[in-house]
């Protein structure tokens, strides 16, 4: 559903990413993790459309996100670390809004399953969103997801700032996205929560993917002694738990 085949995005004096390939099918949610610097925003952008890549192919569902860019974004939906939301209206009210913005109309009704879905507590769904805790704003930033029908879902730093329980929270959330069918992208600093979440896990490096692993063959001790010697330069870690 999201594709990415040898793609080097260059800016004068810089080079962002340098062959990435990445892959992230239908059901499945792929964790990119990498140091500051290491090009996730730069890859989140050129999937949504804003970039346009030096060389490389990028597909959403068969879709070049930068050259058909209307058709793209009606199949990828992308949620922020920090869902902006309009604290006045409620979270049906925001979310039949963002939703008529992807010109679709949803009634009381389809709203509601739309929150329920996500997990929003139904007592929530009628307060404005000014009194939403973050986690609260990032559930409707999932049902907005659900709303346009996206079929791809990119989430950047989804559990930053969030506590322990909002953060597993979200995560089982995500995956149960996935099970309906979706394919997620999360970009994250959190590996832990990254191992949990995720069905396969990515290592961005200077603009390069130096490791690949599946969440459920990688324990957390082991992930975060890899992506400390990967970030510094050294592979012996990744060599021992391929």
């Amino acid at each position: 559903m999201i594709k990415l085949k040898d793609v080097v995005m260059e800016y004068p004096g810089h080079l962002a990413l340098n062959g990435l390939c990445l892959s992230v099918p239908a059901g499945q949610v792929y964790g990119l993790l990498g140091p500051n610097g290491a090009g996730k925003s730069t890859t989140i952008n050129l999937i949504a459309g804003l970039l346009k890549p030096t060389s490389g192919t990028i597909e959403i569902g068969g879709i070049d996100p930068f050259s058909e860019s209307e058709q793209a974004r009606s199949r990828l939906a992308y949620v922020s670390e920090s869902v902006a939301l309009y604290p006045h209206l409620s979270g049906i009210e925001n979310l039949q809004l963002f939703a008529r913005l992807a010109n679709r109309t949803l009634d009381l009704k389809e709203s509601a399953e739309c929150l329920n879905r996500v997990g929003l507590q139904e007592d929530a769904h009628h307060r404005r969103t000014g009194a939403y805790s973050k986690g609260m704003r990032q559930k409707v930033g999932l049902a907005i997801a659900l709303a346009k029908d996206a079929q791809a879902i990119v989430l950047d730093e989804p559990s930053s700032g969030l506590d322990p329980s909002a953060s597993h929270d979200l995560a089982e959330r995500v995956r149960g996205l996935a099970k309906e069918g979706l394919a997620v992208l999360m970009a994250t600093h959190d590996l832990f929560r990254a191992r949990e979440t995720c069905d396969r896990i990515g290592l961005l490096v200077e603009g390069q993917l130096r490791a690949e692993w599946e969440a459920s063959e990688v324990k957390d001790r082991d992930l975060e002694a890899s992506y400390l010697d990967l970030v510094s330069g050294k592979n012996s870690t990744q060599a021992s738990i391929d």
